[in-house]
């Protein structure tokens, strides 16, 4: 029997250049789609007659770039995925998810990458309603002080010491569902971004999971548009250097960046009595 199923164009690269007189806009995306439905037929006897090439998904990134110009990844994944499920009959379902890569301007038209975090987006849209979510990935953050980790379970395998004093590294990868598909995307991205910088920044932490539902709270406490909040923080572990054989203390100075394995830090914080999902989501 066949189960779920979906198909799409993966990884369309999107560069727009937005020309006004001699000062020009940047807006660099990877887009990807996946398009569910009626397509029972196609994987059973391979009838095409309701497959949408995924050429086709590709194109029309491009033309509707052009056509509809190309600003917040929220917007233009909202334009593409009601354009599928409303020109495409067999089509009841769409998700576009866009990785955002930021530019910072050096002149009217030359641009630095930015490469501290990627922004991301993904919408769906299908029967139950319309779903967007909003996020980042990659923002490494470190805190050198202000973080301990004691009071844990301890077995007969355990070997790491408590301590009052540790380094308390992570790459955060959240995402954040908005109660609605109609704000001020650039304002809400920028706030909630900030609302996580702020609580990492400002939380005495006695464990990374603390450290995470105060980010997550963080975002629900300063945007009334976001109603649920899902991060993973890897734990990257500093470990002190032992320079005893070379006659040298070391007080919490020299640390060896460890790179695997590492402790993996997931949870949800969700607002009360907000609505609920219609369609799955990242974690």
């Amino acid at each position: 029997m066949l189960g779920p199923n979906r198909y799409g164009k993966a990884e369309i690269r999107l560069v727009r250049v937005h020309r006004d007189g001699d000062t020009h806009g940047l807006v660099d995306f990877n887009v990807s789609i996946a398009l569910s439905g009626e397509l029972a037929a196609a994987h059973l006897v391979g009838d095409n007659s309701g497959v949408l090439p995924t050429d086709t998904m590709k194109n029309t990134v491009y033309a509707f770039a052009k056509e509809h110009g190309v600003g917040e990844p929220e917007v233009f994944a909202l334009l593409l995925a009601r354009h599928f499920v409303g020109s495409q009959p067999q089509v009841h379902g769409a998700k576009v998810s866009i990785e955002s890569f930021a530019w910072d301007r050096l002149g009217p038209h030359s641009f630095r990458k930015r490469g501290d975090h990627i922004r991301t987006t993904v919408v769906s849209v299908t029967a139950a309603g319309t779903q967007v979510v909003s996020g980042v990935t990659g923002l490494t953050l470190l805190n050198s002080a202000d973080s301990e980790f004691h009071g844990f379970v301890q077995d007969g395998y355990t070997t790491l010491p408590p301590t009052t004093d540790r380094i308390l590294a992570t790459a955060v990868d959240a995402r954040w569902r908005h109660a609605g598909d109609d704000t001020d995307w650039a304002a809400s991205f920028e706030g909630s971004l900030a609302a996580l910088l702020e609580a990492f920044v400002g939380t005495y932490s006695y464990s990374l999971q603390q450290t995470l539902y105060a980010m997550g709270a963080g975002v629900l406490g300063s945007r009334p548009e976001v109603a649920e909040v899902r991060l993973a923080l890897p734990n990257k572990h500093h470990y002190l250097a032992d320079l005893s054989p070379f006659g040298l203390d070391n007080p919490n100075e020299v640390f060896i960046a460890g790179d695997r394995p590492y402790g993996l830090i997931e949870g949800t914080v969700a607002r009360d009595g907000a609505p609920a999902a219609t369609a799955e989501w990242w974690l």
